[in-house]
């Protein structure tokens, strides 16, 4: 049984109260330690103040993984294994208020027990904020910010970044921008997304994948390329927050961001268009109208939306993305000519003629003066002309060398025939 006095270590609680007492058994290497949201790898094996074993990753032989400063485990472990470098093995002995407190836990750990936790720290890795999980967004707080208030679209923020590329800072700056239009301020859009994740004072580590790099054209980064970026927070203008917005505040920002979008579309940026039109597509998706004339703007709003955000893929060469946008703006008006012509231009694109034809036939309903259409029409006539003439060519020379085949095989099989009849005459 070990008694307060026989405790060996260094006093690691905040208060210096003699909470959490750490004794390095084994040294870790390098410099780094886990950082608040980081996920870290241990394996760990806890006994009381008797030496009672209560539980170990070890027997299990599984490694226990968390995520620091989240309050998923005892505050011991949050405080503690901050402290560790990779590949460290430390005791911690844990007094209740840093444990389990009053209540204990489970048969095993009584009312204000002490714990002892022998930790070893294999890895830790920052925390993955990308939107679909993938990690091309990987966040490591330094500096946490203020309160709970974080950017959203629309947001205009002050921040301070350091770009690092192959070990070279690329990009070094204090900029503002607005959220949503990163890219005309060259930030790309891994940086954008983890912004709206921070809180102001926030000084963070991120790293991006390629995927998550769209807007560095301007520094000659490879498309393939991963960089890093220190950013800190500076200040922010609360944006709009769409979760609190009534139906007529939809309605209302909607018409505001669809000018902003022709803007935009004008001066060629037709992927942050595109994106605001994809926002005005979310906020009219479920919004239900009592009164007649918002029901019928609301219906124009998303007729034009994606009229237009079909006209941005299309300038970007992204015609399944096209077509879709196409296809959502005919189920409102099957009759829209603008968006059966766009929507076969993306066919001919994506060398499905037939249904280009249709699509351009329609629009000769439409508007029997669209020569245009009628352009295209021949124009894919003749590229399904040269299509069945290749087949044919392709069709003939198969059939051609399936004859020859059979011919030799013939030829062989006949040989093969003299042979023996030679054979058997010559032995009788």
């Amino acid at each position: 049984m070990a008694s307060d006095s026989e405790i060996k270590g260094e006093d690691i609680s905040p208060s210096k109260d003699g909470g959490i007492i750490k004794e390095i058994i084994k040294e870790g290497h390098g410099d780094e330690k886990p950082l608040p949201n980081d996920k870290v790898f241990v394996h760990y094996v806890g006994t009381l103040l008797d030496g009672t074993k209560f539980d170990s990753s070890r027997d299990r032989n599984q490694k226990f993984e968390f995520e620091i400063g989240k309050g998923a485990v005892i505050k011991a472990w949050d405080i503690g294994v901050a402290t560790m470098k990779r590949g460290e093995i430390c005791r911690l002995t844990c007094k209740p208020e840093y444990a389990y407190g009053e209540s204990g836990s489970g048969d095993k750990i009584g009312p204000n027990a002490t714990l002892i936790f022998e930790v070893e720290l294999f890895d830790f890795i920052g925390d993955d904020i990308s939107e679909k999980k993938d990690q091309s967004v990987v966040r490591r707080i330094f500096k946490r910010g203020e309160g709970w208030a974080k950017p959203s679209d629309g947001s205009k923020v002050d921040i301070t970044l350091k770009g690092i590329y192959d070990n070279k800072v690329f990009d070094e700056r204090t900029v503002k921008f607005i959220v949503g239009e990163g890219f005309l301020q060259n930030i790309p859009e891994g940086l954008e997304h983890a912004v709206t994740r921070m809180t102001k004072g926030e000084h963070s580590q991120l790293k991006l994948k390629s995927k998550a790099t769209f807007g560095l054209e301007k520094f000659n980064i490879p498309k393939n390329a991963h960089v890093e970026y220190m950013v800190t927070l500076n200040d922010f203008e609360k944006g709009v927050d769409k979760y609190s917005m009534s139906e007529t505040d939809k309605l209302e920002e909607s018409e505001k961001l669809k000018k902003r979008a022709g803007e935009l579309f004008k001066d060629g940026h037709y992927y942050i268009a595109s994106k605001k039109y994809k926002t005005i597509t979310e906020y009219l998706k479920s919004t239900n109208y009592e009164n007649e004339k918002d029901k019928a703007k609301a219906h124009e709003l998303k007729l034009t939306t994606n009229s237009n955000m079909a006209l941005c893929h299309l300038k970007l060469g992204e015609h399944a993305e096209c077509i879709r946008a196409c296809d959502a703006a005919l189920e409102l008006d099957s009759k829209n000519e603008k968006c059966l012509f766009r929507r076969g231009q993306s066919q001919i694109a994506m060398q499905r003629y037939d249904e280009a034809i249709k699509d351009f036939q329609q629009v000769l309903k439409l508007n029997p003066s669209n020569s245009a259409a009628n352009q295209h029409i021949q124009t894919c006539r003749e590229h399904l002309k040269a299509y069945q003439q290749q087949e044919k060519q392709l069709y003939t020379k198969i059939f051609a060398k399936m004859a020859q085949t059979s011919e030799k095989s013939n030829d062989e099989t006949k040989t093969n025939k003299e042979n023996t009849n030679e054979t058997t005459t010559t032995s009788s």
